[in-house]
């Protein structure tokens, strides 16, 4: 099936793909022979254990030399729950499958044949062909708009959107944790804008003393109520404010409240005020007036004609830098974006969760990684029901390490005591700068995964998946982990 996000197919993917059935995945396993057994955690470690006070039924581990044997592995077949650990797995498949140089393109289509006219009319609709883009942000959108006004547009009748590249892929943003306005829980859609959120700027007023809410984008059917209260004094923190977004009369209400130091400046807050297609529709007029723009119908969701005139388009970044944003930040839509798009283009448009699941799977066994006993549901690891295993995740990440593309791979993960979701964890002069690591947080479910440079230059692969009410107390002895094997 031809590609619909793609652009172009590079030779290194072919030769990739040989490599692979030529005997990458036979080596994986060297070092890990029947006589090596389940080892147990090493002695350096146990008291680091102990002093979490977990059981040891919590503990799911594998630590292994990167091309080399298996130095130590705890309950390593048993399915847990990675959270966002997850996203490793996405990322990495999405990366061997589509390439460090695919990129999503959106584009607005016109009829075959439609001319514009000398008042600036479209003849019949504009068609924007979603691509489901992670990384489509408020000012792609704007640019494109003003680049079809630079094409002699100025009137349209109506908007066609064609989102039929993912299938039914809307969820309850509220169903994971009941907090449908938070950005983490917003809902994949083909044609999201800037992740659908909406942000809220607290402009400081110091001769009156108040905060100046102001929204971004000022679009008509979002509005904000209520106060923050002004403290004078030294700015020691993050203002302590509320935004909790309601529903009234057609419109979403974001209500503030709170307290926050004038000395501290200005900050913002983002919500969901609405859902992805609502938030899409608001931008498109917003910006389309801004630019002198008219539309004399409405915006609505359809299919853009097989053979429709491309007017305009818009290439994303490369999906090096996407998995960046996702393994580093821990983007949770993003990450489910990109699930679907390798469902998309493995499997063909209307791609789901589960078509995609899928299509990590067989990818995952073609390398010769084990995923037995693997839930793959959504991509991001924000789940409940998400399950992986210690040993399959430290295959995937050895057949990462001996890719040609482990560079980019290894370099989406966040650097120990300097970015991403360790900037503050392993700070040492030993520790710091010395691992590229992925961390997953939920009720109940603690991991980390990634990589280890040694000080004998050798670099060891890590996986740690902890399961229980009090799973949080696993981070001191997670750190003791990489400590460790930074000092080896």
């Amino acid at each position: 099936m031809r590609p619909t996000g793609r652009i172009g197919r590079s030779a290194w993917q072919l030769r990739w793909k040989q490599r692979l059935g030529a005997g990458l995945a036979a080596c994986l396993l060297v070092g890990v022979s029947p006589g090596l057994g389940a080892q147990a955690l090493p002695p350096e470690l146990q008291q680091a254990w102990k002093d979490t006070k977990l059981p040891s039924s919590a503990l799911s581990l594998e630590i292994r030399e990167a091309g080399g044997p298996v130095i130590a592995r705890v309950q390593a077949d048993e399915p847990r729950n990675p959270a966002s650990v997850m996203k490793t797995v996405t990322t990495w498949s999405a990366l061997s499958a589509l390439g460090p140089e695919y990129v999503w393109r959106t584009r607005f289509l016109s009829d075959p044949g439609a001319r514009v006219d000398g008042q600036g009319s479209l003849q019949g609709p504009l068609y924007v062909q979603a691509a489901g883009d992670p990384w489509f942000r408020q000012e792609d959108l704007w640019n494109m708009l003003r680049e079809l006004r630079l094409r002699g547009v100025k009137n349209l009748s109506e908007v066609v959107v064609d989102r039929s590249r993912f299938g039914n892929v809307a969820i309850d943003p509220g169903d994971f944790d009941d907090a449908p306005d938070r950005p983490y829980n917003a809902s994949p859609d083909a044609m999201m804008v800037g992740f659908g959120a909406t942000r809220v700027v607290f402009m400081p007023d110091a001769r009156a003393q108040q905060w100046i809410p102001l929204l971004d984008p000022p679009t008509r059917n979002v509005r904000v109520e209520g106060r923050i209260d002004w403290l004078d004094g030294i700015c020691k923190g993050s203002p302590s404010v509320s935004a909790q977004v309601q529903s009234e009369g057609g419109q979403s209400v974001i209500r503030v409240s709170g307290k926050a130091v004038g000395g501290c400046g200005e900050f913002s807050v983002y919500r969901l005020a609405g859902g992805q297609g609502d938030h899409f529709e608001a931008l498109f007029r917003l910006f389309w007036r801004e630019l002198g723009g008219t539309l004399s119908r409405g915006i609505r969701s359809g299919r853009a004609p097989s053979r429709g005139e491309p007017l305009v388009w818009h290439d994303s970044p490369p999906l090096a830098d996407v998995i960046r944003q996702i393994n580093k930040y821990s983007n949770n839509v993003m990450a489910r974006m990109t699930l679907l798009t390798l469902g998309a283009e493995i499997n063909g448009p209307g791609a789901t969760p589960e078509g995609g699941g899928r299509a990590v799977r067989q990818l995952l066994n073609d390398q010769g990684v084990d995923t037995a006993g693997w839930t793959l549901d959504n991509g991001s690891g924000l789940s409940r029901q998400g399950r992986i295993t210690a040993r399959g995740l430290a295959q995937m990440l050895d057949v990462a390490w001996r890719s040609p593309l482990m560079p980019e791979f290894v370099s989406s993960l966040a650097i120990s005591g300097v970015d991403g979701t360790v900037r503050r964890r392993l700070r040492s002069e030993e520790t710091r700068g010395q691992a590229h690591l992925k961390t997953g947080t939920l009720r109940d479910s603690r991991a980390l995964a990634g990589y280890v440079r040694g000080v004998s230059g050798k670099r060891y692969i890590l996986v740690s998946l902890v399961n229980d009410p009090n799973a949080t107390a696993v981070r001191r002895f997670d750190d003791a982990v990489v400590e460790w094997l930074a000092a080896r």
